[in-house]
């Protein structure tokens, strides 16, 4: 919904005002870019799947028994996890899936008629005679 002209030139005022009062915080505020976030998320989390990988790798090489299936066992919860974090904030950066969808419409009443509704109508036709 779009701003009336008296709301425009309100905001323009208080920018106007925060400008005055605190250049630096108002530079901060409208410099930053969301999309900053959500990129440094996504190498995070790449380097979580790497470091994954390797901890999943470096299990079987170890010779400690059960500790190599911990190791391996924890590299791979990194990994599916880092995975899931970073596509969380890929959709979150590209606005994937953030359209609303609309609920299917259903028909009132299919057109086919029901079994009963079947026999009944061959129960009638028989009865007159057809």
């Amino acid at each position: 919904m779009p701003l009336s002209e008296h709301e425009q030139r309100l905001l323009e005022q208080i920018e106007q005002g925060l400008y005055a009062e605190d250049p630096k915080f108002a530079h901060a505020v409208r410099s930053t870019n969301p999309q900053v976030h959500y990129k440094r998320r996504i190498v995070k989390a790449i380097l979580g799947f790497v470091l994954g990988v390797c901890a999943l790798m470096i299990g079987p090489i170890m010779n400690a028994g059960p500790v190599t299936i911990a190791v391996s066992v924890t590299g791979f919860i990194m990994m599916f996890a880092c995975c899931i974090w970073g596509l969380s904030s890929w959709k979150r950066m590209t606005g994937v899936g953030s359209e609303p969808t609309p609920p299917p419409q259903r028909s009132a009443r299919p057109n086919r008629s029901g079994f009963m509704e079947r026999m009944e109508e061959r129960w009638r036709r028989r009865s007159e005679g057809e």
